[in-house]
């Protein structure tokens, strides 16, 4: 948001930034007149909500032309990591897989998805009858032969990667699935053994998480709120009971 400033008295939050609670919370530089409301707060993707009373809409530059998902792989268009933030779009994943799975339970393919989704979904939907299992797929991964499969959503155009199997389609935003997908090494450290003696280290190690991450318990009850499906009484009862929910992000 170029040529907007802060304004400070209206900055309250939580403990990771702003949340919108004071009101229009951006000024313009020239003539300082209020303009927007910015959030970032933890928990929030992060938005600024302009004023249509304060602002006059100009035509833009040329959109970008649209990338097909080789090229998007290729580029490395889908190469930035959440880090921290990627807890948000694994709630909003969580509930569409949820709802995908019909109240039957799901089984996850060992890996990365597991890692993530795994122990939420066991409390969400436990069981043993009619289990889904659940895999990814999309550009340069294929199409597993699972009854659920998490695809990407495209960033520029926001359709699902086209899948031609037999499996339910659950849409994961890109970025996630790529970091999913094809998760960073986090070590370059030999197999066996150590540095030779007398050799320093020039750079540091990649970072590792202070703790596992787990999907967004407010992001996935927020998109459970928002589906229609909501209002069957299997999901509904999924979404009365998930105040507190084992193997997600607390909710704020």
């Amino acid at each position: 948001m170029r040529g907007t400033r802060l304004i400070l008295e209206r900055a309250a939050g939580y403990c990771m930034g702003i949340d919108g609670r004071d009101g229009p919370n951006l000024a313009c530089l020239s003539c300082d007149r209020p303009v927007g409301t910015r959030m970032d707060d933890c928990g929030c993707w992060q938005v600024v909500r302009l004023l249509p009373q304060a602002i006059v809409r100009q035509p833009g530059p040329p959109e970008r032309p649209v990338m097909d998902w080789p090229e998007l792989l290729a580029t490395g268009a889908l190469g930035q990591r959440l880090s921290e933030y990627q807890d948000i779009p694994a709630g909003v994943a969580l509930a569409h897989v949820v709802a995908a799975a019909r109240g039957c339970p799901v089984e996850v393919v060992s890996g990365s998805v597991a890692n993530l989704f795994g122990p939420a979904l066991i409390a969400l939907l436990p069981g043993r009858e009619g289990v889904k299992r659940l895999d990814l797929a999309g550009p340069g991964r294929g199409e597993p032969a699972t009854e659920l499969v998490l695809v990407p959503v495209h960033p520029q155009t926001g359709e699902m990667w086209q899948q031609h199997g037999g499996g339910v389609a659950v849409p994961v935003e890109a970025t996630l699935w790529a970091e999913l997908a094809f998760p960073p090494h986090r070590t370059r450290l030999p197999a066996v053994g150590g540095l030779p003696t007398g050799v320093e280290r020039d750079d540091p190690l990649p970072p590792h998480p202070w703790l596992p991450f787990r999907p967004s318990g407010a992001a996935f009850r927020y998109t459970l709120a928002r589906m229609p499906a909501v209002l069957e009484p299997w999901l509904r009862g999924i979404y009365d009971g998930c105040s507190s929910l084992p193997g997600t992000a607390p909710m704020v």
